[in-house]
């Protein structure tokens, strides 16, 4: 199975990244640029748990999954899938968030799927030979957005 682990630091403090990665509203494609609105649908939300569905491209991509969110365990996002159009049941994603000295975060990220079709074969296989750039570039662009809104709010 497919796995890369990386890690990303920004200004934004623990509290607020978690609480970006747990936004399951109609807000949570503008945050997250891998998220497109024609695959984004939620079937449930509760205080440390969510099923979703996400995808990326229009709706003739195969590129989706129903996933089940958990954030039970403090400082730790884990998105499990459930059913895909391009991996199997039990692939992952997780972040962790640790608090650095000068009050943003570390983000330690686990993409770990298992491709079910020769796309996502090949796409996996970019992804593990480039060490997470597609993944690292995509969280990226989240964070910066989640800074941006912290940097409005203050």
């Amino acid at each position: 199975m497919p796995r890369v682990e990386l890690d990303l630091e920004t200004p934004v403090p623990p509290d607020r990244i978690v609480a970006a990665l747990t936004d399951f509203t109609d807000r949570r494609p503008d945050i997250w640029p891998g998220i497109s609105r024609s695959w984004y649908e939620v079937y449930s939300v509760g205080d440390r748990s969510a099923d979703i569905r996400e995808g990326t491209g229009g709706k003739r991509s195969s590129i989706w999954a129903k996933e089940h969110y958990d954030w039970s365990t403090p400082g730790l996002v884990t998105w499990t899938v459930r059913e895909s159009g391009f991996c199997a049941p039990g692939s992952f994603g997780s972040a962790k968030v640790d608090p650095t000295d000068g009050g943003g975060s570390k983000v330690h990220i686990t993409w770990q799927r298992e491709p079910t079709t020769a796309m996502a074969k090949l796409i996996s296989w970019f992804i593990k030979a480039t060490n997470g750039m597609p993944v690292a570039s995509s969280f990226k662009r989240g964070l910066a957005r989640v800074e941006r809104q912290q940097a409005g709010a203050g």
